[in-house]
């Protein structure tokens, strides 16, 4: 089937999301030629991508080694900025993190079939995007090596978490999202496992994979446990994409603050998430669809439909960002509306007219079809997509804070060469072990695109 009958197909057909030609064999020798491939066989341009990610996580090393030396002081924090470029990295990686959950559990409850073949990719990358966002709260300690007074640890001086602090749930519900993520994650490459396990020929290919894939033989009792663990988790991670950015909107929205006061944050932020989160879902699908020759598993079918997504939840983002100036103005509080006009005309307004062009203008050319189809549009759009969100971000964590009550306490932020590093080293270490996950194992779940298949052929028959 071309692109243009694949596009027009029924929605919720098998047809619609995998071509037809394809065979139970096919599909596993392609997803398992990658992670099987010989060290000899490895390309020039994976080799280039992962050199030039092992800089910038050795750049991040360096900056969390001096960190941890000098004090957070090397950072641009001043009173009453003292949230600035960590915390908008927190929100941000948090944020990139929310797609994978919602293409793998939620649409897999509702049964979309157009999730399978990027499923996993957007899984591993939830992973290593949380990896990030926890990284830099602990780094804004100041004194990391004390990062467990924020567990109920048993101690004799009684020193407990405040359980009342918003930023204390942060921590629980980060690591509760991690850990489901993780296991979902895992759970559902055990039958994948299992197959590079039977097709390795290397001895330590085949003792690595049959450890990892915990004895799967493909008998009915292993598919049965399989297929309800699987959707247990799914499950359990469906109300997690909702509550880790609502509470991360707390710790802003249950304060005082001119410009983080506000209601709209919890649904805003979360929509603000699965927005930022499938932009950088297409930054890394379209590159890997080309690259690895993966155009007949990743379909046009799939990019649009992420790009409809990404509309979607791109006018509500726009619908909250003018809920926001309108209920400043409504309000008649003279500090909500002296915050809205700094943004309009103060020093951080280019950064303001920034986000409004990347996350509210650009997004419109996705109402049109034929821009939904073109991969580099796509891909642009992305990268624009989450620059804009982090700066956004940035708006909310360091204009709000230049700006507070007093104007004898106004400060403008000014990052450091460390602030940046710490930024682009956190990039390092998601494309390191980005690089890392699409050479070791299955980038696409072969055993739910061979269920596909058959249902494929169930359809057409």
């Amino acid at each position: 089937m071309d692109d243009a009958r694949l596009l027009n197909a029924p929605f919720d057909s098998p047809e619609a999301v995998l071509p037809p030609g394809h065979t139970y064999e096919s599909v596993g020798e392609k997803v398992a030629s990658i992670p099987l491939a010989p060290v000899s066989g490895t390309r020039w341009q994976w080799m280039l991508g992962l050199a030039v990610s092992l800089l910038f996580l050795l750049i991040f090393l360096v900056a969390i080694i001096y960190d941890v030396q000098q004090g957070v002081g090397i950072w641009g924090v001043r009173i009453p900025a003292a949230w600035a470029f960590a915390i908008t990295n927190f929100i941000w990686w948090i944020g990139i993190g929310h797609a994978g959950t919602l293409i793998s559990a939620i649409l897999l409850l509702v049964n979309q079939q157009w999730r399978t073949s990027i499923n996993r990719l957007a899984e591993a990358m939830t992973i290593w995007a949380v990896m990030c966002a926890g990284l830099m709260p602990l780094l804004h300690l100041g004194r990391q090596w004390l990062f467990y007074w924020l567990f109920p640890y048993p101690n004799t001086m009684g020193v407990q978490p405040q359980f009342r602090s918003p930023l204390v749930w942060d921590v629980f519900a980060v690591l509760t999202y991690f850990t489901i993520s993780l296991l979902f994650w895992f759970t559902g490459m055990i039958p994948d496992l299992a197959s590079l396990r039977d097709r390795a020929r290397s001895g330590f290919a085949r003792t690595v994979y049959g450890f990892l894939s915990l004895g799967w033989r493909g008998s009915a009792r292993h598919w049965h446990n399989y297929q309800i663990t699987y959707l247990l988790f799914a499950g359990l991670a469906t109300p997690l994409v909702v509550s880790v950015h609502t509470v991360v909107s707390l710790d802003f929205s249950i304060s005082l603050l001119p410009g983080w006061h506000s209601t709209i944050f919890p649904p805003y932020f979360v929509a603000g998430a699965i927005f930022s989160g499938f932009a950088m879902v297409l930054t890394l699908i379209i590159p890997i669809r080309s690259f690895y020759g993966l155009k007949d598993l990743i379909t046009l079918r799939h990019l649009d439909n992420c790009a409809k997504l990404l509309l979607a939840t791109g006018l509500i983002v726009a619908y909250g960002y003018l809920m926001e100036t309108f209920m400043a103005f409504y309000s008649g509080n003279t500090y909500e509306k002296a915050i809205v006009l700094d943004r309009l005309q103060g020093r951080y307004a280019w950064v303001y007219y920034t986000v409004l062009f990347c996350n509210v203008v650009l997004p419109q050319l996705l109402w049109v079809r034929r821009y939904r189809r073109n991969t580099v549009l796509l891909f642009i759009l992305s990268i624009a997509i989450n620059i804009g969100m982090w700066m956004e971000r940035f708006v909310i964590v360091v204009q709000s804070l230049s700006r507070d009550y007093l104007p004898s306490a106004w400060r403008i932020y000014g990052p450091t060469l460390w602030d940046w590093l710490t930024l682009l080293g956190s990039l390092g270490l998601f494309f390191t072990m980005q690089f890392l996950f699409m050479r070791l194992l299955p980038m696409i779940p072969i055993s739910e695109v061979r269920e596909l298949l058959h249902r494929q052929r169930g359809h057409t028959a």
